[in-house]
Formats: C-alpha cells, sequence, structure tokens
C-alpha cells in the first residue's frame, strides 16, 4: 500500500481494489480467486489510463448489499474500461487492414502488451446513440435473432445496473475453420462525455461446463464505443476493439482473417436489423 502513494490516481485505485481483493482471497476462496485472474493483464495499459466518468459504482446499488464475486465482477468490468481507454488514448500505431466493402467499416490492428493482437473497426451507422446501446446491452439477450453467428446469448446474472455476466455459444457453421466457440464474459457499461462505452472480458463461473461440440474461448478485451457523431446526433460512430483468444490449435494467420472479418459480418448484420426494425 506505500508504494501506492507514488502513483497516479487511476493506479491507486486499481492497486487499492486488488489489495482489498488480495486480502479477501481467503474469505473469496477458488471461485472469487478466478475471477480475478484476468485483472492483471490490465495493469501495464492502467499505467496511462485515463479516469473514466460516469455512474457511480454499478448505479445506485450499495457495495454492502453485493457479494464478494458481485464486487469482484465489478472491478473486473471497470478495470476492462480502464484498459479500453488506455488503448483508445494511447498514440498506437495502427495497421490497416482495408475496408470491407460491403459494410462501409474500415479495420485496422496492433500488437499490444499484454493482449497480443487486437482488431479495430470504425463505422458510422445512421441512428442514435441510445437505439444502438438498447441493441447491444440491454436487449443483448435478442442478438441470435439477427446475428447468424451467434446461437445462444443467456445472461447468467446482473449485477447492479451496469454489469452483467454472460453465456455466449456460437452457431454451427459448415466448413467454418474455427469451429463452435462459447464464451463466459463480464459486460460491463461506462459512459465518459456523450460516448458509451460497452466493454467485455472473459470471467469464470462455476459450475459451467463447455457446451457439447464447443471448445471454451476467452474475450480478452471487447470495448464498443458508440459516439453521436459532431454535428448531427441521429447518426454514431461506432468503434470496436477485439482482442480473443479463440483457444485450440488455429494458425494465426487463419486469427487474423477470422476476427476481422467477424467485426464485418457483425456490422452489416446488425446495420440490416437496424434498417428493419422500427424504432420503438
Amino acid at each position: 500500500p506505500h508504494a501506492c502513494a507514488m502513483l497516479p490516481a487511476t493506479l491507486k485505485l486499481c492497486c487499492g481494489i486488488a489489495h482489498d481483493h488480495l486480502r479477501r482471497l481467503p474469505e473469496l476462496g477458488v471461485r472469487g480467486r478466478e475471477v480475478l485472474g484476468g485483472h492483471d493483464r490490465f495493469f501495464t495499459l492502467l499505467l496511462f489510463a485515463p479516469a473514466a466518468t460516469g455512474p457511480e459504482p454499478d448505479g445506485d446499488i450499495s457495495p454492502s448489499r453485493l457479494s464478494s464475486v458481485d464486487l469482484s465482477y465489478i472491478t473486473q468490468g471497470e478495470m476492462a474500461l480502464q484498459g479500453a481507454l488506455s488503448i483508445l488514448q494511447q498514440h498506437t500505431s495502427w495497421q490497416e487492414a482495408g475496408t470491407m466493402l460491403d459494410t462501409g467499416a474500415t479495420v485496422s490492428s496492433a500488437a499490444l502488451p499484454g493482449l497480443g493482437k487486437v482488431f479495430r473497426a470504425e463505422v458510422v451507422l445512421a441512428v442514435p446513440v441510445a437505439r444502438l446501446h438498447r441493441e447491444l446491452f440491454e436487449r443483448m439477450e435478442e442478438m441470435p435473432q439477427w446475428n447468424p453467428a451467434l446461437s445462444r446469448v443467456k445472461v447468467l446474472q446482473r449485477v447492479g445496473t451496469d454489469t452483467l455476466v454472460t453465456h455466449e455459444v456460437t452457431a454451427p457453421s459448415p466448413g467454418n475453420l474455427v469451429g463452435q466457440r462459447d464464451f463466459v464474459s463480464v459486460r460491463y457499461r461506462g459512459r465518459r462525455e456523450t460516448a458509451i462505452y460497452l466493454v467485455g472480458t472473459a470471467t469464470h463461473i462455476e459450475p459451467l461446463p463447455s457446451q457439447e461440440g464447443c471448445i471454451r474461448a476467452e474475450s480478452r478485451l471487447s470495448c464498443i464505443v458508440l459516439q453521436p457523431l459532431a454535428g448531427d446526433p441521429s447518426r454514431t460512430r461506432f468503434t470496436w476493439l477485439l482482442s480473443m483468444d479463440l483457444k485450440g490449435w488455429i494458425p494465426a494467420s487463419v486469427l487474423n482473417r477470422v476476427l476481422p472479418q467477424s467485426q464485418a459480418d457483425f456490422i452489416k448484420h446488425l446495420r440490416r436489423h437496424l434498417s428493419a426494425t422500427a424504432c420503438p
């Protein structure tokens, strides 16, 4: 704790959180240690991360009313958000991977410490931020209805107002080089000025065995940024950072094709869904 006195405010906060959780590891038990296990990969990024502004810790839910594991989910989501903010605001050398002509999205990539290769997709969508926010966070379980890449999305737990624990299963696809995967993730919603950040990162919850025929993969970091287009709030600048560990033996050349293509496909299906459904 004394060493934290010389660190920036954001890292002091994270040190305090980490120290508190480490102190309570006997209380948290094995499950708690698994939940907290992925946090260390963001510490390097957090050295440079700006503090995120937004709601008080997970809405108006008092921390005293949450379990230790619930609090660890919130912490994991907050740390994922800080890591994403760091990536977005650093002067990273992104290499353009081209424009997906059928979606208008541009995709680029960069190799980052602790995460490996991160892909960034950017596009402008002709709907306001609030509409996208509803579809991508509040109505997450409905995604398989319009995204054929998913067979199931289930919210396993809601922690306060801004944190979800989810289970997603990809759809089987003939000729798919990767095969079916399932994911267990913490999803966290943050706000900063006019932007909404929807972040996700792998977590562990027991008991939840992998789906039959699936490999349990992990989202190192997913962050979708929804920001009103300057001068036209009816349109949204959509930015998506994605880094995944799909597990299994998959050549890097295949991964480097599959992940940006999955981003482009998601944007294509999302845009089709938005245009086909009237705004409620």
